[in-house]
């Protein structure tokens, strides 16, 4: 069993059933005797950047995300900017946070592609021990090289994909149908 860490991409079993993590992919941001912070990778919230009534006056057209089903009124974000100051380095190229008010000046002059950053509402949070818990009990896949090419997946297909670079037992996982009493 892979051990967690920040910087851990957790993949739900397709047995889970809870609508909140149901085939979702976990990007691990904070994890310690505390607890641990996540965002789910693989929802949108069908709103955009714009939306957001603080950030209307910038008029970024970039999707949001749903980061997890708790608070939902607080924005975060995953990046490929190493330059943005006070950024929390969670694998090779891909950050965590950073000066909010650099990225708006980043974004605003064209410095930065939307591309190398996602926003997210809200997150996905486990008490301490909670996480690990639930590694235990099968709920989680934990792969710990996922980061490598984050960027580079497709969203909608992120679980699928992910579990089948993973190879073995996990590619047949990925293809293992949503209701199997439709088969």
């Amino acid at each position: 069993m892979a051990k967690v860490k920040s910087g851990s991409i957790l993949i739900s079993e397709p047995f889970l059933g809870d609508p909140n993590f149901e085939r979702t992919v976990v990007l691990i941001c904070k994890h310690d005797t505390e607890g641990s912070f996540g965002l789910v990778l693989n929802r949108k919230a069908n709103l955009k950047l714009s939306d957001v009534p603080e950030l209307e006056h910038l008029n970024f057209d970039m999707e949001l995300h749903l980061g997890g089903p708790m608070e939902h009124n607080t924005l975060h974000y995953i990046h490929q900017i190493p330059e943005l100051e006070e950024s929390i380095v969670l694998g090779p190229n891909v950050y965590w946070g950073g000066d909010f008010e650099q990225l708006k000046v980043l974004l605003s002059s064209g410095a930065v592609d939307t591309d190398d950053i996602r926003f997210f509402l809200g997150y996905s949070g486990w008490s301490a021990s909670q996480l690990e818990d639930e590694i235990r009990n099968n709920v989680w896949i934990v792969n710990n090289t996922a980061t490598d090419n984050l960027f580079n997946l497709n969203v909608e297909s992120l679980w699928r994909d992910i579990l089948k670079q993973m190879g073995g037992k996990y590619k047949i996982l990925s293809n293992y149908p949503i209701d199997p009493s439709l088969n």
